[in-house]
């Protein structure tokens, strides 16, 4: 069974895009309402924007987003049995199962970034990624350093692989730490917030009240949804799971893991860059799977 899977924040790059705005008339039709609905033009920052302009969350997040559902939907859902997304690829999951149309997916995205960006200001944090630790070690390492303030895993990302947020002074006690308690690698990331932490706070009641304004389905598609590490259907959970996902780990690896127990053995990423096949790959080598393709813009969805 195959499953698709799409990418978040972190995956944008300059240019992004205009290969498939350029070439099919679908995708560039749902590019230009993208810049209607948000008033601006989302397409000029990402094809001709600088690398600051791209960063900023408000136009990183409606970027990556446009991107991945563009392509996706030309690609169709012919075969597909689950799909899932890290973060705020959760959102490109759930627009292309159904359970969010485009445009109401597209404000709740820009919404999210521009809370997560005034969150980032209003209570300023930093990430890190932590390379090769063991979980006991890391429980330990969380315990210590959140001395110096909120610290906790963001991203579970694969085994291995841990990426932390919250306070300045707790991640960078963490960082320092790290090595300590058997991490091969320990960096902060240049980042505008503290995501998935507890300082995302601020932004996590503005989001409900967006959320509460538009209309959820259930997904014709499972999504396997970050909070929870499972496939979900409902209405009513994917709401809920929406909201905590702004301030909880993203359970990237057990998600992974939990989609090939229930009979996934081929995983398609659709999105800018290939920054999930990495990780599903290492996963792979933890519980067995064969197969990975990436479809990282059209032209190679369609050889997938």
């Amino acid at each position: 069974m195959k499953a698709i899977v799409f990418p978040g924040q972190g995956s944008q790059y300059c240019g992004m895009g205009r290969d498939i705005y350029e070439n099919y008339s679908d995708a560039r039709a749902m590019m230009d309402r993208a810049n209607d609905i948000l008033d601006y033009s989302i397409t000029d920052i990402m094809f001709d924007g600088s690398e600051e302009d791209l960063r900023q969350t408000r136009h990183t997040q409606p970027a990556v987003f446009l991107h991945s559902i563009a392509a996706a939907t030309m690609l169709g859902k012919n075969g597909v049995a689950m799909t899932a997304g890290h973060s705020l690829g959760e959102y490109t999951a759930l627009c292309f199962a159904e359970a969010m149309n485009f445009d109401d997916t597209l404000r709740i995205v820009a919404k999210r970034g521009e809370l997560m960006q005034n969150a980032g200001t209003e209570n300023p944090g930093t990430m890190a990624a932590v390379i090769g630790m063991k979980e006991d070690a890391l429980e330990e390492l969380l315990a210590e350093a959140s001395a110096s303030g909120i610290v906790q895993a963001a991203n579970f990302n694969s085994p291995g692989q841990v990426v932390l947020s919250g306070s300045v002074e707790a991640v960078r006690a963490a960082v320092a730490l790290a090595p300590s308690k058997g991490a091969r690698m320990a960096k902060e990331l240049v980042v505008s917030g503290a995501f998935h932490s507890p300082l995302m706070k601020p932004a996590e009641e503005e989001l409900k009240k967006a959320l509460d304004g538009i209309e959820i389905q259930d997904a014709t598609v499972p999504v396997c949804m970050n909070v929870v590490a499972r496939p979900v259907s409902s209405a009513e959970e994917i709401r809920e799971n929406l909201v905590l996902q702004l301030t909880s780990p993203v359970l990237w690896s057990q998600s992974i893991e939990a989609m090939i127990r229930e009979g996934i053995t081929s995983f398609t990423e659709v999105g800018p860059q290939k920054v999930l096949q990495g990780l599903v790959k290492r996963i792979d080598r933890t519980v067995g799977l064969d197969g990975v393709d990436k479809a990282g813009d059209i032209s190679a969805a369609r050889s997938a």
